[in-house]
């Protein structure tokens, strides 16, 4: 049995669209072309890699699509609305199954229709094809070519140092523009979105209308590609197929549900960037929450009516976005239907999801994550809305603990949420011992020993944490006040964090470090990179996207950091916050002795460090969570020993195999 829906105008356009630009002809195999490209590269055969892995993309692409075509094209040739019988609906099924298997032959040729490794797909997948391409490029002084494809690498790969380095140069090459660093993977209906979205930000309604109404029409075409690359073989990875003796009926069912899983997690796929394991958040109800507010803001009420009542579709109980409707209802006189493509998405996602427990049930598999209902990882406690009446705004301007530490700048002046300037929490004198320490520690043989920083190569990298510290002022190595100096102020720090934001649980540490950078002599001229890149603490900072994604490997259990500075008698140095795009200074901050800022550690809050030119910045960084869970293994041993020496205690246990992640500094 087949279920069929109708879209009404919404399918015939988007088959259209993709059977028109249909083409004929043999194609080499990708994979073939792509091993012949990899092999060249090590010839360092540079003008051969780019031919042959040009022509693999290529070709990768054209048998997606031949695919996609085909699959499409035979099944609204051979449907299945009037069969009665079985004979019938086996007639229609062995007629697509021909249909499809001459059409792609036709277009792609036999010699393309073998099953590909896994780990080339996974290549593919990946964009590793674009890592050797941008390589060959730039061997071959095509910079505007190496950037495109550094660029379209690094979407999907953003945690690659080397290709942020890398991009950051070709930046500064002479020739190379903003226009040549394009995404030549780009899927249309995410560039669109992101597109409306930055041009919401600029308050530019009428753009963006025109860029979420696009982004909708392209997701609603790339949700039926997604749904006609699921018909093709499947894996049963519950059975073994050796011994697999189930009846007609149950084959039947078996494969039906593996292909209604696939379809069903394209709700999934088409929500995830490049390189993401998440799904950016409420995506597809949120292109009509914004579309709601850009038309309401351009008084056409009537749309933005349509669009409210079609995000109610997703999300029945919202209390903002109810309001919203009412308000609509009753300054038009009237109400409206939500959109029709939006009620035949959700009524073929309810049909869906029954079918699935029925199919779940029958195989005693679970079914996969987020295929049983909308809201299984979209919570709709966290999902962005954009109602016509300003949110509450988060708590801070608690007491500052300390007589002497000053206020110099809260949220407001900093020009974002959570974020405070504060001065006086350091002594000169305590600034001078604590940056001596840093040399000691590292001359000592902790922290990075002078090493190039792991943020870019023009500046040394030394520090040590609070335990190593205390072990070698306890071992007689640097001394035992010092040390304790350290611990002392980071707690100092934590105190006032936790009292200022007025949080109503403790602030532990995640993790506290000193550190110094050092610019190198003969390094700082004509560069343009920063001494540490824009990011976020708790998530991947998704500049493209306007997201930061809570997921691994950020440390996602960290809720407020700060950084208390030791000395400002350096160039350049100055940490920044900017908004989501990494670009946009909304606040900098000149450090100097004594001076702290603190701030929450979520996207809200994407920051960095301009590069240091000349001279040496100290500052001790603390990251702190609210979870007990999540404590600092180092700072409850570090508690132990202060303990013991406060007990005048001889008997110390150290742990000397702990390792210092330099991948998070501030």
């Amino acid at each position: 049995m087949d279920v069929h829906f109708s879209i009404g105008s919404i399918l015939p356009i988007v088959l259209q669209s993709l059977l028109l630009s249909s083409s004929y002809g043999s194609l080499e195999p990708f994979d073939l072309l792509y091993n012949n490209a990899v092999e060249a590269f090590y010839r360092s055969e540079y003008e051969d890699v780019v031919r042959f892995m040009e022509g693999a993309l290529s070709s990768y692409a054209e048998v997606r699509q031949s695919k996609v075509r085909c699959r499409i094209g035979c099944q609204d040739q051979h449907r299945f609305d009037s069969v009665s019988t079985d004979l019938q609906f086996f007639d229609v099924v062995l007629k697509r199954a021909s249909c499809q298997n001459e059409c792609i032959e036709e277009k792609v040729g036999t010699q393309s229709m073998h099953k590909v490794s896994e780990d080339v797909i996974q290549d593919f997948n990946r964009r590793i094809p674009y890592n050797y391409l941008q390589l060959a490029y730039q061997k071959l002084k095509h910079s505007d070519k190496a950037a495109a494809a550094a660029h379209t690498y690094f979407q999907a790969n953003p945690e690659h140092v080397e290709m942020d380095q890398n991009l950051e140069q070709y930046k500064a090459l002479e020739g190379t523009d903003l226009d040549h660093f394009v995404d030549r993977e780009a899927r249309p209906h995410q560039r669109s979105f992101s597109a409306g979205v930055k041009l919401y930000d600029s308050g530019d309604y009428e753009g963006a209308i025109a860029m979420f109404e696009e982004a909708l029409q392209e997701y609603y075409k790339a949700d039926v590609e997604c749904r006609a690359l699921c018909l093709g073989p499947q894996r049963f990875e519950e059975q073994d197929h050796l011994l697999y003796r189930y009846s007609l009926s149950e084959l039947i069912s078996d494969h039906f549900t593996q292909v209604l899983y696939c379809e069903h997690e394209c709700v999934r796929d088409l929500a995830v960037r490049p390189g993401r394991l998440s799904p950016m958040e409420n995506y597809l109800p949120l292109h009509y929450d914004y579309l709601q507010f850009a038309y309401f803001q351009m008084n056409m009420l009537e749309q933005a009516l349509e669009c409210a009542q079609s995000y109610l579709l997703f999300h029945e109980a919202d209390d903002f976005m109810t309001d919203n409707v009412e308000y609509y209802q009753e300054t038009l006189g009237r109400d409206l239907r939500p959109r029709e493509n939006a009620e035949w998405y959700l009524r073929r996602h309810k049909l869906e999801t029954e079918l699935l427990v029925i199919g779940s049930e029958n195989l005693r598999v679970e079914i996969p994550s987020g295929t049983n209902g909308w809201m299984e990882y979209v919570p709709i406690s966290e999902k962005k809305n954009i109602s016509l009446f300003p949110p509450q705004q988060l708590r801070e301007g608690g007491p500052l603990v300390y007589d002497n530490v000053q206020l110099v700048q809260d949220s407001l002046a900093l020009n974002g949420s959570q974020r405070v300037l504060l001065d006086n929490v350091l002594t000169v004198e305590e600034c001078a011992e604590l940056k001596h320490l840093a040399h000691t520690v590292t001359m000592a043989g902790d922290g990075y020993r002078g090493k190039t920083s792991p943020h870019t190569p023009n500046e040394r990298f030394e520090g040590a944490t609070v335990l190593k510290a205390l072990q070698y002022g306890y071992e007689g190595r640097v001394p035992l006040k010092s040390a304790r100096l350290f611990y002392d102020v980071s707690e100092r720090a934590r105190r006032v964090i936790e009292s200022y934001f007025l949080l109503n649980s403790t602030l532990h540490f995640s993790y506290t470090h000193l550190v110094c950078r050092t610019a190198i002599t003969g390094q700082q001229d004509h560069r343009n990179d920063l001494s540490h890149p824009i990011h976020a603490d708790n998530c991947l900072l998704d500049p493209e996207a306007n997201e930061c994604w809570k997921e691994p490997p950020a440390y996602t259990y960290r809720d407020y950091s700060a950084l208390l500075y030791l000395n400002g008698d350096f160039e350049g140095g100055e940490f920044i916050f900017t908004e989501m795009d990494a670009k946009t200074v909304t606040a900098q901050v000149k450090p100097k002795c004594g001076r702290m800022v603190g701030f929450s550690s979520g996207g809200e809050n994407p920051h960095g460090v301009r590069a240091v030119t000349r001279g040496q910045r100290c500052a001790v960084a603390m990251w702190f969570t609210l979870d007990p869970l999540f404590r600092e293994l180092e700072r409850l041993q570090a508690d132990e020993v202060i303990q013991a020496l406060d007990n005048q205690s001889s008997q110390s246990h150290w742990d000397t195999s702990l390792n210092i992640n330099p991948k998070d500094e501030l």
